[in-house]
């Protein structure tokens, strides 16, 4: 398992800022934040953009973990949904693009939706889920679903139902074990159920339960990450452990997004010395 960091933690950082502050902290790689409204976001990114985030991933030593966009996939609206599902697969094209060598790329996105929206609309899911699956497969990109509180996708029961009819290689599971503990799905739970289906993960800190609840940063809170990532490496998962910050956070006064990508680093990192892994290494 390695350690890495997303940028949805960095919204107005200039990628140029960003990578090496990353880079230097000691993370392995980065998810790059494509969501409307980062500085990142896919359709600011022309050419020679793209190009420099490839120049300073290979300059800084930093293996590209994925690519965020976060749009809904169950939109009713046709043009907005035909909208939604452009940028995802724009998100897939860049995913194949900036991702290196030997690497595994990944899109990353929710499914969208509200939790009871789950029996009307999972089928609709299901149906654009795996056209979006075909396109992704033909560049060697595989989508990661985020499980996410409040959403439709929000339990460890929709993952495996979703799963068992989306049976595709490029679709797998974006899993942020903060949205099961916030809803007291805790790691004895949710960890050998979801990390079988992951390609992907996110991490952070947590207070309280859904809806009253608050999300922190990794070191922030009273989260077990050493019983954590022992039990992510006995269920065989191997990928990506990422810090996310959330918007929680980053809605505070005096938020430093270096101080917190900091934070969430050493904390991951003691919590693997912990733990017995060494982080970098296969497990």
């Amino acid at each position: 398992m390695r350690i890495g960091y997303s940028t949805w933690g960095m919204r107005e950082v200039p990628i140029e800022e960003a990578l090496p502050a990353i880079s230097r902290i000691g993370y392995h790689g980065v998810e790059l934040s494509v969501a409307p409204g980062w500085i990142t976001e896919l359709y600011t990114l022309d050419a020679a953009k793209r190009e420099r985030i490839r120049e300073l991933l290979a300059e800084h030593n930093l293996v590209l973990a994925g690519v965020i966009r976060n749009v809904s996939m169950v939109e009713e609206d046709p043009d907005r949904n035909a909208a939604n599902m452009q940028s995802l697969r724009d998100a897939i094209d860049l995913a194949a693009e900036l991702t290196q060598a030997g690497e595994v790329s990944v899109m990353t996105s929710h499914l969208g939706g509200r939790s009871g929206d789950w029996e009307t609309k999972r089928d609709i899911a299901v149906e654009r889920l795996l056209r979006l699956a075909d396109y992704a497969a033909e560049r060697g990109v595989v989508i990661a679903v985020e499980i996410h509180c409040g959403s439709m996708l929000d339990s460890p029961e929709r993952v495996h139902w979703l799963f068992e009819r989306v049976d595709h290689p490029s679709v797998r599971l974006n899993f942020d074990i903060s949205h099961m503990e916030v809803v007291g799905i805790g790691i004895d739970e949710s960890v050998p159920q979801l990390a079988p289906y992951s390609v992907h993960t996110h991490v952070k800190d947590q207070r309280g339960l859904y809806p009253d609840f608050e999300f922190l940063t990794p070191g922030e809170g009273p989260f077990d990450f050493v019983r954590y990532l022992k039990a992510m490496q006995a269920a065989g998962y191997d990928g990506f452990i990422t810090a996310e910050v959330s918007v929680h956070v980053q809605r505070r006064a005096d938020y430093d997004p270096f101080f917190h990508a900091q934070l969430a680093y050493w904390t991951l990192y003691k919590a693997f010395q912990v733990a017995g892994i060494e982080p970098g290494k296969p497990s």
